[in-house]
C-alpha cells in the first residue's frame, strides 16, 4: 500500500475515534425550543443623561444577571447582541409573566421622608379643581394600603444598599418581610432619616419613612417610638414590612439587590417553548433520521452494490463526526438545526454518489478484456474521485455561503440551523472524501472483488446511463419551451402572492403568537368564541385536527398582547378545553419585525449574488446569471406554493427558502462543471450539444441524490409534526423543483446566453448557426485560447500507465 493510502486510512481512525470519544464523554447544548423554557431579548432605551451603547448596556446586563441569578433559575445565559440588545435564556421557566417583571423593571430604588396623608384638594361641585402645589422635590403617591401620600425628596438610593433577602420569623406569626443591608454610607444616611422621623409624635404621618421603587411606594413603615428625636437607628441593616406573600418579598429582595439598571429596557421579543414539545421534536427528528438514513443506505447499497454499502457505513460515521463536531465546538441544538442535521444526511451521500458515477464512466471506458487487471477497478476508483473533486468542492461552498448568510443574518433558533448545516457540510466532506474513500478503496483492491467487477457497483453505466448515452432524448433542442413552462411557474406563483397574499408570521410582521394543546378536542368556532369573550375579538385563531388521541393543538395570534392577557386567553380556552398546556410562545415587537423581515429581504438578494459571483468565477459570468435567475425561480415557486396554501412565512421558512438556493445551485454546478470538461474535450462541438450530453450524462447522478435526499424529507414531513412540516415541505417542494430546473432552466438560459455573448476562449463554432441558403463561406475560426487552467489535466481518462494504479 503506497503512504498517500495509509495517511489516508489513519486520518480516517483519528478522526473516528476522536468523534467517538467526544460522543461520548460530552452532551450537546440543547437550545430553549428543545429543552422548554424562555427566551427574553430586551433593547436599552436611550434616556437624556445615559446612551445606549456597548458600555452602558454591558452595565445594565451586569444588573440584570444579578437578578436572574437570585432568581433561582438553573443554567441561565445573559449575553449582548450588538450594540443594545441583551438576550436572556431562562430554560424551565414556562410563566414568563413573573421574569419579564422582575428582569425588565428599572428598579430606581428611593428612600423619602413622609410629608403628609392629606388627601389631594377637592373641588366644589361645578367647579374645576385647583392644581396642587407642592414644594420642589416633593411628589404625591398613594402608600401600599392604597392611602395618599405627599413624600419629600428623596434622600438615599438604591446604590446605598449592599444585600436584601426575603425572610420569615415563625415568632412574628409567619409574616414574611425584606432584611436591607446598608453600606457604610448609607447606613448613616439611614440613621439621620430616621432620627428626623422620630420628632414627630407617634401616630404623626411624618414619623414614617417611605421607601419607593419605580415612582410606587412599596412600604412606608413608621419608626418604633423607642426611638428617640435626634437619635436615629443606628446600624447597617433595616427590614421593610408589610402584607407580602413569600414570592413578593423574595421579588422585592431581588430589585434591591440587582441594583438599579442604568437605563431603561425593552422586551422587543419573548419566546416561551413547553417541556414536551422539544422532546417530541427531538423524537420525531431520530425517527425520521433512523428512516431515511435506512431507506437511503438500502437505495445507494442496491444501486452501487459494495461500494454503496461501504458508503452507506461511512454515512453512519458523517452522522457520529458531525454530532461530534457539534458538541465539541459548543454550538446549540435548535429545532430547525435539528432539522438541518437531519437533512444534511441526505445531502452528505451527493459526494459519493459523484465519485460513484465518474468511477463508472471510466471503468466503462477500459477494454472489456482488461478490466479484470489488478490495477483496472482501483485506477477507476481513483480517477473518480479525482475528477468529482471540483464538483464535491463547488456545491459544498455553495452550500456554506447559503449557511454562512442565516448565521449573520438570522436570529434564534434559526441561525443554529446555519450553524448545523454548516457543521453537516463539513462532516460530509470528510466523511465522503475520507472514511468512504478508505472503504472503498481497500474493498476493491481485494482479488475477491477485483475479480467479480459487478459486485463492487462500478462495473457497467446501468440502463438508464446506456439509454441516455445510445437514444438519449435532445432536450436542448426545445430550449425555448423548457423556458416558457419556466415563465409560467413564475407567473402562477407571482399570481399566487397577489391573489392569495404572504401568510407572515409574527416574526415578520410583530405581535404574538401563542400555542396552546387541549385535553379535549375543540372546534375551531368554540375556541374563537371563548378567546373573543376574553376580550380579543380581533385575534385570528385556527385549531389542528387531532390524530391518534392528540390533544387539540390551538394557535392564537394578536398584534400586542401582555403576559396577564395572554393568561386570561389560556384560562378561557381552559373552561371549555379542559386541561390546557403552553406548547409554545412568541412576542415579536413591531420594530424588531421590521427588522427581520427586512433581513430576509437582504439574505436572500444577498445568498442568490454570492451564487451568482462565485460561479461566474468558478466558471463564466454567463453561468453565473443563469444560475442566479434559476434560484430565484426555485426560491418564487416555494413561495407561490406557500401563497396557495396558505402556509406560514416565518423564520424557519427562511431557512428552507435559503437552502433550497443550495440545494438548488448544487444541481446547476454539476451540469456546468460536466459542460467544463466537455467543452476542453471537444473544444469544436456546438455547445447546445455539449450541454445537451452533460445534462444527459449527469441525470444518473441527480436522480440518485434527489431521492436520497427525498427519502429523508419525506420522513420529516410525515413524522416531524407540526413544528417541522411545514419545514421539510418547503424544502421538499424546492428539492422537486431545483432538480428540475437545473436541466429545464438553468441550461437552456446558459446556452441562450452564449448565442448573445460566446466565450471567445473556445472555437468558433459556425455549426451553431443553420445553414443560410446563399451565403458564403463561413469565416475562418480562431485559435483556441488557453487562459485558464484544465482541472483534469493531469488525470487520465479511461487510459493509464502499465502499473497498479490506473485502469488499462
Amino acid at each position: 500500500m503506497k503512504a498517500v493510502p495509509v495517511v489516508r486510512a489513519l486520518a480516517a481512525l483519528v478522526v473516528v475515534a476522536a468523534s467517538l470519544y467526544v460522543a461520548l464523554t460530552m452532551s450537546p447544548r440543547l437550545g430553549l425550543d428543545l429543552r422548554g423554557g424562555t427566551q427574553i431579548v430586551l433593547q436599552t432605551q436611550s434616556t437624556d443623561v445615559v446612551e445606549a451603547n456597548a458600555e452602558s448596556t454591558d452595565r445594565a446586563l451586569g444588573v440584570l444577571r444579578n437578578r436572574i441569578d437570585a432568581l433561582g433559575v438553573t443554567d441561565p445565559t445573559v449575553t449582548r447582541s450588538g450594540e443594545n440588545r441583551i438576550i436572556i435564556e431562562l430554560p424551565g421557566v414556562q410563566d414568563p409573566r413573573e421574569a419579564a417583571e422582575v428582569i425588565g423593571r428599572t428598579a430606581q430604588l428611593t428612600f423619602h421622608p413622609v410629608v403628609s396623608a392629606d388627601p389631594p384638594p377637592v373641588a366644589a361641585e361645578g367647579e374645576e379643581p385647583e392644581e396642587e402645589k407642592l414644594a420642589e422635590g416633593q411628589q404625591r403617591l398613594v402608600d401600599e394600603d392604597g392611602q395618599p401620600l405627599v413624600i419629600g425628596a428623596s434622600v438615599m438610593t438604591g446604590e446605598g444598599v449592599s444585600d436584601a433577602a426575603g425572610t420569615t420569623d415563625p415568632a412574628r406569626g409567619g409574616a414574611w418581610f425584606v432584611t436591607i443591608d446598608f453600606r457604610d454610607a448609607g447606613g448613616e444616611t439611614w440613621r439621620q432619616l430616621t432620627a428626623d422621623a422620630a420628632c414627630a409624635t407617634p401616630g404623626d404621618p411624618q414619623r414614617r419613612i417611605a421607601i419607593v421603587l419605580d415612582d410606587e411606594v412599596i412600604s412606608s413603615p413608621q419608626v418604633d417610638p423607642s426611638i428617640g428625636c435626634g437619635v436615629g437607628m443606628s446600624g447597617n441593616s433595616t427590614e421593610i414590612t408589610g402584607q407580602f406573600s413569600p414570592q413578593q418579598a423574595q421579588d422585592l429582595a431581588v430589585l434591591i439587590k440587582g441594583g438599579a439598571l442604568p437605563l431603561p429596557v425593552e422586551v422587543i421579543e419573548q419566546r416561551t417553548v413547553g417541556p414536551t414539545l422539544g422532546a417530541d421534536a427531538i423524537d420525531a427528528s431520530i425517527q425520521a433520521a433512523i428512516i431515511g438514513l435506512v431507506l437511503t443506505g438500502l437505495f445507494i447499497t442496491l444501486v452501487y452494490r459494495l461500494v454503496g454499502f461501504l458508503a452507506t457505513v461511512a454515512l453512519a460515521g458523517y452522522t457520529l463526526i458531525a454530532y461530534a463536531f457539534l458538541v465539541a465546538l459548543g454550538a446549540t441544538l435548535t429545532l430547525p438545526g435539528l432539522a438541518g442535521f437531519v437533512l444534511a444526511i441526505g445531502m452528505a451521500i451527493d459526494a459519493n454518489v459523484l465519485v460513484f458515477e465518474r468511477a463508472r464512466e471510466e471503468f466503462g471506458a477500459v477494454a472489456p478484456e482488461r478490466r479484470r487487471n489488478k490495477g483496472t477497478l482501483p485506477g477507476a476508483l481513483k480517477i473518480g474521485f479525482d475528477k468529482a473533486w471540483t464538483a464535491i468542492i463547488d456545491t459544498n461552498v455553495t452550500t456554506l455561503l447559503a449557511a454562512a448568510l442565516l448565521f449573520f443574518l438570522a436570529t434564534g433558533p434559526v441561525r443554529g440551523f446555519g450553524v448545523t448545516l454548516s457543521i453537516g457540510v463539513i462532516a460530509s466532506m470528510v466523511s465522503a472524501l475520507i472514511v468512504a474513500r478508505v472503504l472503498s478503496e481497500w474493498a476493491v483492491r481485494r482479488s475477491f472483488v477485483r475479480n467479480r467487477p459487478a459486485l463492487s457497483g462500478l462495473a457497467g453505466n446501468g440502463r438508464l446511463r446506456r439509454w441516455l448515452s445510445e437514444s438519449g432524448p435532445d432536450l436542448m433542442s426545445r430550449g425555448r419551451l423548457w423556458l416558457a413552462v419556466s415563465a409560467a411557474i413564475v407567473v402562477v406563483s407571482v399570481a399566487g402572492i397577489l391573489v392569495r397574499g404572504l401568510n407572515l408570521g409574527v416574526e415578520f410582521t410583530g405581535g404574538r403568537l401563542l400555542t396552546f394543546s387541549t385535553s379535549q378536542a375543540i372546534s375551531a368556532d368554540q375556541a374563537r368564541e371563548a378567546v373573543s369573550e376574553a376580550g380579543f375579538p380581533r385575534a385570528v385563531v385556527q385549531t389542528s385536527s387531532p390524530t391518534g388521541g392528540a390533544a387539540e393543538s390551538i394557535s392564537v395570534r394578536t398584534e400586542e398582547l401582555s403576559n396577564d392577557e395572554a393568561l386570561a386567553i389560556e384560562q378561557a380556552l381552559g373552561e371549555i378545553g379542559g386541561e390546557v398546556s403552553k406548547e409554545t410562545d412568541e412576542l415579536i415587537g413591531p420594530s424588531l419585525g421590521d427588522e427581520l423581515r427586512t433581513k430576509a429581504l437582504i439574505a436572500l438578494a444577498a445568498a442568490i449574488l454570492a451564487q451568482m459571483l462565485y460561479l461566474a468565477v468558478r466558471f463564466r459570468w454567463t453561468f453565473g446569471i443563469a444560475a442566479a435567475v434559476t434560484m430565484f425561480h426555485d426560491v418564487l415557486a416555494v413561495v407561490g406554493v406557500f401563497a396557495w396554501l396558505g402556509k406560514p412565512i416565518d423564520g424557519v421558512f427562511l431557512a428552507a427558502a435559503l437552502t433550497v438556493i443550495g440545494l438548488s445551485v448544487n444541481d446547476t454546478v454539476v451540469v456546468f462543471d460536466r459542460v467544463r470538461e466537455m467543452r476542453r474535450e471537444h473544444p469544436e462541438a456546438k455547445f447546445g450539444t455539449v450541454v445537451n450530453r452533460a445534462v444527459l450524462q449527469t441525470v444518473p447522478r441527480t436522480i440518485n441524490t434527489g431521492l436520497g435526499a427525498m427519502f429523508i424529507l419525506a420522513a420529516l414531513t410525515l413524522l416531524g409534526g407540526d413544528s417541522l412540516t411545514d419545514f421539510a415541505l418547503a424544502l421538499l417542494i424546492g428539492l422537486v423543483v431545483g432538480t428540475l430546473s437545473s436541466v429545464f432552466t438553468a441550461s437552456p438560459l446558459a446556452i441562450l446566453m452564449e448565442r448573445f455573448w460566446p466565450d471567445e476562449s473556445v472555437p468558433d463554432r459556425a455549426e451553431d448557426e443553420p445553414e443560410r441558403p446563399g451565403a458564403g463561406p463561413r469565416p475562418e475560426r480562431r485559435p483556441v485560447r488557453r487562459d485558464s487552467v484544465d482541472p483534469y489535466a493531469h488525470i487520465p481518462s479511461g487510459q493509464g500507465s502499465e502499473d497498479s494504479s490506473a485502469p488499462r
